[in-house]
């Protein structure tokens, strides 16, 4: 049976996120819990990873580090097979084109679907969970950080655009029209959180959920309606796709 699955809408592993973040630590039974800074792989890493170290040490679970920086280190058997059994995986917030091209169709993103299809939590926060949806979204030009557009992701997550940030960025970021796509706007310190069959909002903000003309808001503790279930089937599609195809997805633009 499939794990939790956390969508972070940023400011990850500070306070104001321990509703969500203490559900992860109770899910991580199973394995090693590890924390994969793909998306922070141009900016310091290493301090992503200590600040998880930090956080989730004073929240009791012990973390350490998936090192999966380039498409190299995404092919990597030896990472696959420590992906595979794991406990917890957390994508965290950086670049998300990054995250698309260096995880897609590799085979550690098969081996964290396969860890998650067995009970592991999978997390994501602001890039991280952009890259779990249908698209993500990448500045369409540089240096203009609000233009942006939409590019395939991983496709855990489908038909589903999701905007980090969104009590700052959701009236900044400029995008073409996603007619077949659900907007899902995620606050700093808050997250939507999939258990068995539904969406609740946790955190410290608000979840935000368009689709058409329609517009949802939800605060902690409600069930989010209208966000797609997810749909591991179809990210292992998209996967196989993508490596047949040797395509890593985008260019990496934040």
């Amino acid at each position: 049976m499939p794990g939790l699955l956390v969508l972070n809408g940023g400011d990850e592993f500070r306070p104001g996120n321990e509703p969500q973040d203490q559900e992860l630590v109770r899910a991580a039974a199973r394995g090693r819990s590890y924390i994969v800074p793909t998306a922070a792989a141009r900016q310091r890493p290493d301090l992503a990873v200590a600040t998880a170290s930090r956080w989730f040490s004073g929240l009791g679970l012990e973390v350490e580090e998936l090192p999966v920086y380039n498409r190299r280190d995404a092919g990597s058997k030896e990472l696959a097979e420590r992906a595979s059994e794991a406990g917890l995986l957390y994508l965290t917030g950086g670049d998300p084109g990054l995250v698309a091209r260096v995880l897609a169709g590799s085979l550690v993103w098969r081996a964290m679907l396969d860890a998650w299809e067995a009970g592991a939590a999978l997390a994501g926060s602001s890039a991280g969970a952009m890259a779990l949806c249908d698209r993500t979204l990448v500045m369409a030009r540089w240096p203009d950080h609000s233009e942006r557009r939409a590019v395939a992701a991983l496709g855990l997550v489908p038909a589903t655009v999701l905007i980090p940030h969104y009590e700052r960025f959701g009236p900044r970021w400029q995008f073409g029209d996603l007619p077949a796509m659900t907007l899902l706007g995620v606050d700093e310190r808050t997250a939507t959180v999939w258990r068995d069959s539904d969406w609740r909002a946790m955190g410290a903000g608000g979840i935000t959920v368009a689709s058409g003309s329609e517009e949802l808001r939800f605060e902690a503790g409600e069930i989010c309606r209208g966000i797609p279930p997810p749909d591991p089937a179809g990210a292992r599609a998209r996967a196989r796709a993508q490596a047949a195809s040797g395509k890593g997805g985008t260019r990496a633009t934040q």
